[in-house]
């Protein structure tokens, strides 16, 4: 709670305060802290009546997230923010009711803020005025959150080499109904030091639990790398990564995941690429190791096979002079979540199916028709649409590139 020497003045009407709080305590703009005191704040006096938002398309604001790598520059690339830094907020979380996991980390971290004419509100806030209204009947009364979670991600260093729990893991050890099945959609890639971007998943043939366990055992991190399939990757590539399966994003992708809403992370590599150092908590969220390791699935691949497996094909439903709507990701793949693609030059029309879904515009700019009344959008927009639209039209005045993400069929 900030003490009465802590702020210079106060502001109130019948809707919220605001705290004109010093730089001394609070690094505006770039704190989230800032971000959860004035939200609190406004919440205890604002309107109640959260459930009009429902009727129209909600925007975002920027939801940078610390995390143990660094990267972030295409990040700012794709939302046009001067400077293009990399750092350690090098993903975006989109449309996100989930917080992140890291010791000394604000709280709320992860949180997305949705921008509404009383002021800045947590997703979270909004969805829980009125689930079945917000989410949809179906999701409301199965999960009552929105069972997925989506992030942008540009890795200026390979990721560690890490797992993340399916199902059947994540309900016996962490109590929860997600694991964090997750998908990669590349959208760009850069070189590093003249390094191609490359991905890692599954383990090669000669791979037991024995085996990886001694690497582990002995933080032979090369040892670990060759255990698994290392694949080039260019803009456009797409896949599957299931709970269960070792993986790491290797240095300059770019890329949309699309994965359940949880952030388990189960690490092997106790330093980072960059020499951060990683603790207990980062390696195995508190379980310990010899817990980690059986989050592990041991099947073994060819390079074929993984490729076959896990790298998935777009498929195109709906084709026109105007537009293109492809599916990547959908229940052929996961029941998890679906992702689809909207390329358009002209106008596109959207039916509602009784669930919510997120647009993510990553190129173009234009018109959203909803309900009587025109919304402008533009590249970097991250826009969720509750169940409660009926039907929804883009109309690009550039040529656009709309990734539809979509939440558990």
């Amino acid at each position: 709670m900030l003490k009465n020497d802590q702020y210079t003045e106060v502001t109130y009407n019948q809707k919220y305060i605001v705290l004109d709080v010093s730089s001394k305590y609070l690094d505006y703009p770039t704190d989230p802290i800032l971000n959860k005191i004035t939200i609190t704040i406004q919440s205890e006096f604002m309107s109640t009546d959260l459930e009009k938002y429902a009727h129209i398309p909600l925007k975002q604001l920027s939801n940078r997230v610390w995390r143990t790598y660094e990267g972030g520059a295409l990040i700012d690339n794709w939302k046009k923010t001067n400077p293009e830094v990399d750092g350690n907020t090098p993903e975006e979380w989109i449309m996100s009711t989930v917080t992140a996991r890291g010791n000394g980390r604000p709280e709320n971290e992860g949180l997305s803020i949705i921008q509404t004419d009383e002021g800045n509100l947590f997703l979270k806030e909004l969805i829980d005025s009125n689930k079945e209204l917000y989410l949809g009947k179906d999701l409301a009364q199965k999960y009552g959150t929105t069972g997925v979670l989506i992030k942008m991600l540009d890795s200026l260093e390979r990721l560690t080499v890490q797992v993340h729990p399916d199902k059947e893991y994540a309900k016996t050890v962490f109590n929860s109904e997600f694991g964090k099945t997750e998908s990669w959609y590349v959208l760009n890639t850069r070189e590093i030091d003249g390094e191609k971007s490359v991905v890692y998943m599954g383990f090669k043939k000669h791979v037991t639990k024995e085996i990886w366990k001694a690497h582990f055992t002995n933080q032979d991190i090369q040892g670990m790398l060759d255990c698994l399939h290392k694949i080039e990757v260019k803009s456009g590539d797409a896949f599957m990564i299931y709970g269960g399966v070792p993986h790491a994003i290797g240095s300059g992708c770019f890329l949309m995941e699309v994965q359940e809403p949880t952030d388990y992370t189960m690490r092997v590599e106790k330093t980072t690429p960059k020499g951060l150092k990683i603790g207990p908590e980062g390696i195995h969220q508190g379980v310990g190791e010899e817990k980690m390791l059986e989050c592990f699935h041991y099947d073994t691949y060819t390079q074929n096979e993984a490729i076959k497996n896990w790298k998935i094909t777009p498929e195109t439903l709906e084709k026109s002079e105007e537009y293109t709507f492809r599916t990547l990701f959908n229940e052929k793949h996961t029941n998890c979540f679906g992702l689809n693609e909207l390329l358009l030059d002209g106008s596109y029309s959207i039916k509602g199916n009784g669930s919510f879904y997120v647009a993510v515009i990553y190129s173009g700019d234009g018109i959203i028709s909803c309900n009587g009344k025109d919304y402008e959008y533009t590249q970097g927009d991250e826009i969720f649409i509750s169940a409660a639209i009926s039907d929804i039209t883009f109309t690009s005045q550039s040529a656009s590139k709309i990734l539809l993400c979509y939440p558990p069929s």
